[in-house]
């Protein structure tokens, strides 16, 4: 969420009084998660040392706070998370789990792969709980490894404070981002190639881009260092990740970017932005291709590319931002720029600039097309969303008596605001189904998945001399239902062909101009071939 941004909103947010309750929980048939940070406060960095207990019995079964913890039982690392969230009383957190030695260990939860660093989400200002799960369930369901969430209620220091969705963070290794490691000594050769995730971001700790974003030429695109971290990334790495992307851009930027082999997909995976595309069109997410958009790229004896992804951060979207038409059904998101031109955090060219070859729209619609038939489909999407409301069902109750959000404006909240849980449902499947159709009706429909043309009728062609009788110049004006091609011949009485030619017609009226002051008196015939078959003749007689 952007920081200037929050800064001008930040003064009407104090008149609202962010309200909580005193909820409590002696079970739940959610895992439960339970921290004590031992009369400590939490800070937004460092981490300090607390302790946490998982209690997980299994499906069907409840999880109290006197059962044993199951699932891990141990010390970990803390510290608030997020940027504009923090100023939520719900907090979101970065955890590590450690040993008593306070070193990081790897430990598998939940059956996901083993590692030390978690998420504990707080879904605060988006009240169906889910926005980030349907944004990742989507990006893993089209073959990308994106976080997995697991819905849990928390007791922190004695005190219920509501369902956190617990995630997996952006990390590399082979339960994660599986690229490869990357060691302070890999400084030539192959082993200096991989394995990288940078992302596009607030963090001042990368390098910035040579191109000014498309509409705001006083912005300036950001790039920050993920993996390996900012304090352990060499200069010789720094030097590297950074010419590759600017090895990208500038082929993206040059003359010859549609080529194959000496274009923009030397350097990146296309498939993967097309799906990351995807992703930030059907969710309008506010963020997207701007804040929180991750990148990795791995050895080049592995794959040389760029991929876009891990997908992250998707609490605005969905129609969840009153700025900027975030909340908008319709409407490409990658056209911020143009909506949102003062914002300092702009989009940078590149999505624009692929949209511009037509074999980038024609793999897009064809992935488009395929994902709609199944997992993008109306009911695939409203059956994660009745599994997520069902899931959490018994929770919700403690979760809004504790955060009284229901109903009211929590920023960025849209107009008008559902009353209830069951509204705040409708008010989603409603927006997502308006939006799918939109998509369907304004994407690109061009390759060799789009649909043939509809039939096209005799009627759909018109022509119109003017003025008939003609003198010294005559207007020929066609209307033709789409663009297309056409040759014109004018014959007089004696079959004898005195003009001939080839002309490009837009969709609806096109108007030719013709000299005809050295026309002998007489009738003759306009013959229009348009591109798709269809003929016209129409006579004229010139005085």
């Amino acid at each position: 969420m952007h920081l200037m941004r929050i800064t001008i909103l930040l003064f009407p947010l104090l008149s609202f009084s962010y309200s909580h309750g005193q909820a409590s929980l002696t079970s739940t048939d959610l895992p439960l998660l339970v921290i004590n940070t031992n009369g400590q406060t939490i800070p937004d960095d460092p981490k300090i040392t607390a302790t946490l207990g998982i209690v997980d019995n299994g499906p069907g079964n409840r999880n109290r706070p006197t059962d044993s913890f199951n699932v891990y039982n141990g010390k970990i690392g803390i510290e608030i998370r997020g940027q504009s969230s923090q100023m939520f009383p719900m907090k979101s957190y970065s955890i590590e789990l450690r040993n008593d030695a306070g070193k990081s260990v790897d430990q598998s939860l939940f059956g996901l792969p083993a590692e030390s660093d978690w998420v504990m989400y707080a879904p605060y200002t988006d009240k169906t709980l889910m926005r980030n799960f349907l944004a990742y369930s989507f990006s893993a369901g089209m073959g990308h490894w994106a976080s997995h969430c697991r819905f849990t209620e928390v007791i922190l220091n004695g005190q219920y404070v509501g369902i956190y969705v617990f995630m997996e963070k952006i990390k590399r290794g082979s339960g994660r981002v599986d690229i490869a490691k990357l060691k302070a000594t890999d400084s030539t050769g192959d082993n200096l190639t991989g394995g990288y995730i940078f992302s596009i971001d607030k963090e001042a700790n990368g390098w910035f881009s040579k191109f000014s974003p498309p509409n705001a030429p006083a912005a300036r695109i950001q790039y920050s260092y993920i993996v390996p971290k900012p304090e352990d990334i060499t200069p010789l790495q720094k030097d590297y990740i950074k010419s590759t992307v600017d090895d990208f851009e500038n082929a993206l930027a040059g003359p010859q970017f549609r080529d194959s082999l000496q274009g923009y997909r030397k350097f990146i995976d296309p498939s993967s932005f097309i799906d990351f595309l995807i992703v930030n069109e059907i969710s309008r997410n506010v963020d997207g291709y701007r804040l929180s958009s991750f990148f990795y790229k791995d050895k080049n004896s592995h794959d040389p590319r760029i991929h876009a992804g891990p997908v992250w951060d998707y609490d605005l979207a969905f129609r969840n931002a009153d700025y900027c038409d975030g909340s908008l059904a319709y409407g490409w998101a990658y056209d911020f720029n143009s909506v949102c031109s003062s914002d300092y955090w702009q989009i940078p060219f590149w999505w624009k600039r692929l949209l511009g070859d037509s074999s980038f729209q024609a793999d897009l619609y064809c992935r488009w097309a395929g994902l709609r038939k199944d997992l993008l489909s109306e009911s695939s999407i409203n059956h994660w969303i009745d599994s997520i409301t069902t899931l959490t069902a018994e929770a919700r109750s403690r979760h809004f008596a504790q955060w009284h959000v229901l109903g009211q404006y929590v920023w960025p909240n849209p107009q008008p605001i559902p009353s209830s849980y069951s509204e705040e449902i409708t008010a989603l499947k409603t927006w997502i189904r308006n939006r799918l159709f939109w998509i369907d009706d304004n994407i690109d429909k061009t390759g060799p998945c789009a649909p043939p043309p509809p039939p096209v009728s005799f009627e759909d062609f018109d022509i119109h001399i003017w003025p008939n009788p003609v003198l010294a110049t005559m207007q020929v004006r066609l209307s033709v239902p789409v663009a297309q091609s056409a040759s014109i011949q004018v014959v007089n009485s004696a079959g004898q062909t005195i003009l001939t030619g080839n002309y490009s017609l837009k969709k609806g009226l096109n108007e030719l101009p013709f000299t005809t002051a050295s026309w002998s008196s007489g009738v003759y015939y306009i013959r229009v071939n348009f591109g798709n078959g269809v003929k016209k003749t129409y006579p004229v007689v010139k005085s």
